[in-house]
């Protein structure tokens, strides 16, 4: 797979996962608006997106065609662990772009490089540590 193919891949699929998330969410707030159906609907749009990428970075991304519950269960949760390390990377510079320059704009352009940088970082740990058998793509 060529370098390009695989940007364009990655970032669809984060694409896909996004509205995924996002859909599951507004289903979710439908039933209700209160604190507890925000952190339901929250969660479960997470829950949704993460397994979207999970299983289309596993088979067009890295080309893992293992199966098994045991290998899932292994695979998916070092996947959620690089995926809490770079959520940090995200948050962190989508906060600091709002408390230096204190505008919607800046925030979300911090959001827009937090998520940039976030993905690199991911795809990357993914590779090393997640994905780790049968990856053809290259590093980025």
């Amino acid at each position: 797979m060529t370098l390009e193919i695989l940007i364009l891949r990655y970032t669809a699929f984060a694409v896909l996962a996004t509205i995924a998330n996002l859909a599951t969410q507004r289903l979710v707030l439908r039933l209700g608006d209160t604190g507890g159906y925000f952190a339901v609907a929250v969660g479960a749009g997470t829950i949704v997106g993460l397994l979207i990428k999970y299983i289309l970075d596993k088979r067009w991304i890295f080309y893992d065609l293992d199966t098994g519950v045991k290998n899932h269960s292994k695979k998916f949760f070092l996947y959620i662990t690089m995926g809490l390390i770079t959520t940090m990377i995200f948050w962190s510079t989508e906060t600091t772009f709002w408390l230096i320059w204190q505008t919607d704009l800046m925030r979300e352009s911090g959001a827009i490089l937090g998520l940039s940088l976030g993905y690199v970082v991911k795809y990357n740990l993914d590779r090393r540590f997640v994905f780790t058998g049968r990856h053809l793509g290259s590093s980025v």
